[in-house]
């Protein structure tokens, strides 16, 4: 059943592969002697500026926070994540409204200075260089959050010995910390770009043509499925050079903590400017990506924004909640199989199916939409036409003229997220406690009803959660593949931004980032939990604070 679903989950990929080399409409010699050079252009573009974004955010923000005392450290702990509760392309529209000729920068700097509408410069935000500054600065937490978890579980011990032979604490970020969080810090990287590649409304908002954008447009406006399957399989080679430059940059590299006693970092205090600065490079960020964008949607939501409970609003809330919900229920059943047989079987078999059942994360939305709209079309053309044939009445469009196979889609984008979640916490359950049900007669599934599924409850409620928030902002697949009549916010937000209309897609885009807060605020406290010797701290604290005992430093 493993292997089945696997396969499964591995149509989307054959569906993509198996088109390149088939004969379309002819669009395709079109497509590379005109806009193919532009998309891989503005892809290398976006890639190599947004890599270098978010590795010099995340990386910077997480090492302050972690080894630096100063003014706000501790709200920017948690503050830094909330960036992953906006999608892209929400952040995209209110930065438009903001920057615009008409908005409120540029008219508050006419009215400051005198300067009529052509008497002065100002920089277009729909451009190549405005969608780095939003991808870099909404994505940046993926390297934060791995960043930082890196930097928490390095110990003391090697950077004193580091500071013993004479390095400076530039030189011991540098040195031996920095290469000790690599993996993790090029894990980041690849993930935010990734989303990069993935995402739509964004660079459709902004005018920047790339793999995403054609796809959507030659399926649509050409009609040529097999023209956008081809230009599919090109982004899917960006994507797994990523995946291989993820692999490289690791190599046979191993990278442990090799002291025996735990001892805590203790953050070094800054002061003068030097501690303003990290607070006012911590906030940069947070203010970009987070906070001003939000503050404009919700200055745009009360001037000129529609009623979020008119029966409209009620009905697209309704369908994103129902696609989500369902979605995140059949991820977290899914990943809890998979997870559960690779423990109960350990072998490669089993592993080598959870590998291609979770490599749908790196295949972007509209890669996948094309991938399955394909076979499952002639699938549902095929059962209607044998009805016809046989029984003389047709059953129409089974699978694509409802939500399923829109919910499968999600399935495979997002089955990753669910079933790495549902690992860790699995992982962290000892086989004492199989070996003890086993020995009171309970066999794997009801040991798994009995004791796994009630100790990692946690952990499937916060898999469920993540992924009810990235079905809920998810755009490209659900343009694509949505039955005729049915909208989600995330399609509203983006037809109304598509009219220019943004004021109005305020209200389905605040929707959407409410959301995406409650999976953040537990991501949040996660990261907050994950270094080692966590947890016997706080054991220690709690014994203090009933005995009235002072508490000792880590590994005294």
């Amino acid at each position: 059943m493993s292997v089945a679903v696997a396969a499964l989950f591995s149509v989307p990929l054959l569906g993509v592969v198996l088109n390149v080399f088939r004969e379309g409409q002819g669009n395709w010699p079109h497509l590379v002697s005109t806009v193919l050079p532009d998309y891989v252009m503005n892809s290398l573009a976006l890639m190599l500026g947004v890599g270098a974004g978010v590795v010099i955010g995340g990386t910077g923000t997480a090492w302050l926070v972690v080894m630096c005392r100063f003014p706000g450290r501790r709200l920017f702990e948690w503050m830094l994540v909330l960036p992953l509760a906006i999608p892209a392309y929400v952040v995209a529209y209110a930065y438009t409204d903001l920057l615009q000729h008409a908005g409120p920068v540029q008219t508050l700097l006419r009215d400051l200075t005198g300067l009529g509408p052509r008497d002065y410069w100002f920089p277009n935000i729909r451009s190549t260089g405005g969608a780095i500054l939003v991808f870099s600065a909404v994505l940046y937490p993926y390297v934060y959050l791995l960043a930082r978890t890196a930097f928490l579980q390095q110990s003391v011990c090697a950077l004193e010995v580091g500071r013993t032979l004479g390095r400076t604490p530039w030189g011991a970020f540098t040195s031996i910390a920095l290469p000790l969080a690599r993996p993790a810090i090029v894990t980041g990287m690849a993930l935010a770009l990734m989303e990069t590649l993935a995402d739509f409304g964004t660079v459709a908002h902004f005018g920047v043509p790339t793999f995403t954008t054609g796809i959507y447009r030659t399926w649509y406006s050409m009609g040529d499925r097999v023209a956008a399957a081809q230009l599919a399989s090109v982004l899917l080679a960006f994507v797994f050079a990523l995946l291989m430059l993820e692999q490289w940059s690791r190599l046979r590299a191993r990278f442990h903590e090799t002291s025996g006693r735990w001892q805590e970092i203790k953050p070094y205090a800054l002061r003068g400017w030097r501690a303003w600065g990290a607070a006012v490079f911590c906030a940069g960020p947070l203010v970009i990506g987070f906070i001003a964008p939000v503050a404009m949607l919700l200055w745009m939501a009360a001037i000129g924004g529609h009623d979020p409970l008119t029966g409209r609003y009620l009905e697209l809330t309704a369908n994103s909640t129902t696609l989500a919900g369902i979605t995140a229920v059949l991820a977290v059943v899914l990943a809890l199989f998979l997870a559960y047989v690779a423990r109960i079987e350990r072998s490669r078999l089993a592993a080598a199916a959870n590998r291609v059942a979770a490599v749908g994360y790196a295949i972007p939305g509209s890669v996948i939409a094309v991938g399955i709209l394909i076979p499952v079309a002639t699938l549902d053309n095929a059962i209607d036409s044998f009805f016809r044939n046989t029984f003389g009445f047709g059953v129409g469009l089974i699978f694509t003229g409802g939500i399923a196979a829109l919910v499968f889609a999600y399935l495979v984008r997002f089955l990753a997220v669910s079933f790495n979640t549902v690992q860790a916490s699995l992982g962290k359950v000892t086989t004492h406690m199989d070996d003890v049900a086993r020995s009171l007669g309970h066999g794997p599934l009801s040991t798994a009803l009995k004791v796994h599924i009630p100790v990692i409850s946690g952990g499937l409620l916060t898999a469920g959660l993540i992924v009810f928030v990235d079905v809920f902002k998810e755009l490209p697949a659900t343009l694509i593949m949505r039955p005729f009549d049915f909208d989600t916010l995330a399609v509203q937000a983006y037809n109304l931004a598509k009219d220019e209309r943004l004021t109005q897609a305020a209200t389905p885009s605040l929707i959407i980032v409410a959301c995406g807060l409650l999976p953040v605020f537990l991501l949040s406290r996660q990261i907050m939990a994950s270094r080692p010797g966590a947890r016997q701290r706080t054991k220690a604290q709690a014994q203090a604070a009933d005995t009235g005992a002072p508490v000792l430093p880590a590994g005294s």
